[in-house]
């Protein structure tokens, strides 16, 4: 019933409840105790994240001035985007244990929000630590601080077993790798909330990776599989540019990504102001910025790697990036060249099975083409630290320490040789065929 409240009307209402319209959501109970007398409780309602609620905010004692005034209080907390429930805390430590459940929220600019522990190890641990802060950035976003999951959480409120049904979320719907990577992040977040005192201890307790252990890949492809690849990338390999149509510039890239032994990370992100494809040493200079290890690096190109890179310049027009974007203005994303592939893939398997004699070709990433170059040049008698080299591996403490030498004419040489070797494979292939 909404009516309107005087301090000396109120003494003369019947039992019931009361919506006062000088104050949205805020109303009176008015009941009567065993002896007859009328109890008061102040009550305001209001939304919070969609569902309706209504808490106490005054007892019998407290007028309605003073009703009103803390009405508004809340109302203007609401306003800023806080839960007026979880405002202010006790203060012992015992009390705030007592007082939080499973499950409360909190104001996401609370110093005990999931929101604020996230914030604060991102930009003050990883961002400081990781060269791309952005995967744990990701994986926060998309599976902690979402309202399925997390988020308007007080962080003292999470337990061990949210952490693991969190987990095994991602495990079920495919993705174990992802869980053992999100299990470390959490753990590492949570660390952090300890030595910042935002949480007073961890719940992430695990005794195993919630994926598992992980099987190192180890797939290389052999000779007859390159053969096949090299003599069918431009006719089956399809890479989308544009409305207009499609174009190979993909098996271009997958190329210059087995010539090299280069991560598919630092060609899409690669610019033309850092390949050189004249004079007597051509290469493609790979910045700090762009490399896994946070080490620029000198590729020494071979004439079948300028070639690649030529074909590639083609369809980038004025473009400064390699493999840019359908407009030309930003490099195209890394993950655009993996999904290329496994869309392709059944295609090339099928197609490989139609040769004659048929060939199988087991299924393979664009990582594979990485490391199928390492193993080409060990194959090759290519030495151990020239191999490392070309793939920017870091080496060991002491040999980096003190060894300086960068071998660009070994390393150049070892990939002309693992590109002569790759010709020749393409070739007699394509002279069977025919």
């Amino acid at each position: 019933m909404t009516t309107k409240l005087t301090d000396k009307g109120l003494a003369k209402l019947p039992p019931g409840e009361y919506t006062d319209p000088a104050v949205k959501g805020l109303q009176v109970r008015i009941r009567e105790d065993r002896h007859g007398a009328a109890r008061r409780t102040w009550l305001l309602r209001y939304k919070w994240q969609g569902q309706p609620v209504r808490i106490s905010i005054g007892g019998h004692g407290a007028g309605l001035a003073d009703a009103r005034a803390a009405a508004l209080e809340a109302r203007h907390l609401i306003d800023a985007g806080i839960d007026p429930r979880t405002a202010e805390r006790p203060t012992r430590r015992q009390s705030v244990r007592k007082a939080l459940e499973p499950g409360k929220l909190a104001p996401t600019h609370s110093p005990h929000s999931i929101e604020h522990l996230a914030r604060e190890y991102i930009d003050r641990h990883v961002a400081r630590r990781r060269k791309r802060p952005e995967y744990v950035s990701r994986f926060l976003d998309a599976e902690v601080l979402t309202p399925a999951a997390w988020a308007g959480r007080d962080v003292r409120t999470i337990t061990p077993r949210e952490v693991i049904e969190l987990l095994d979320g991602i495990v079920d719907r495919g993705s174990p790798a992802m869980a053992n990577r999100g299990a470390g992040i959490l753990a590492q977040m949570f660390k952090f909330g300890v030595h910042r005192a935002i949480v007073d201890a961890s719940p992430v307790q695990l005794l195993y990776r919630p994926g598992g252990k992980e099987k190192a890949r180890e797939r290389a492809l052999a000779d007859h599989e390159i053969a096949f690849l090299l003599c069918n990338l431009e006719s089956i390999m399809r890479f989308k540019t544009d409305q207009a149509g499609r174009s190979p510039r993909l098996a271009h890239a997958l190329r210059v990504l087995l010539l090299t032994g280069q991560r598919r990370g630092e060609l899409a992100n690669a610019r033309w102001v850092n390949v050189t494809l004249t004079g007597k040493a051509p290469a493609w200079q790979i910045p700090a910025e762009d490399s896994k290890t946070g080490a620029a690096h000198l590729v020494p190109l071979s004439p079948a790697a300028v070639a690649e890179f030529k074909a590639l310049k083609q369809y980038a027009g004025s473009s400064p990036f390699v493999i840019p974007t359908e407009d030309g203005t930003a490099a195209a994303d890394a993950k655009l060249i993996t999904r290329s592939v496994s869309r392709n893939l059944k295609r090339l398997q099928a197609a490989a099975a139609e040769q004659n004699p048929p060939i199988t070709l087991e299924p393979f990433t664009v990582h594979d083409l990485r490391r199928t170059c390492r193993t080409g040049l060990a194959r090759l008698k290519v030495s151990h630290d020239i191999g490392e080299r070309i793939l920017n591996h870091k080496l060991p403490a002491m040999r980096e320490v003190y060894d300086q030498h960068e071998p660009l004419d070994e390393m150049r040489a070892a990939l002309v040789k693992w590109a002569k070797h790759l010709a020749m494979l393409e070739t007699s292939t394509a002279k069977a065929a025919a």
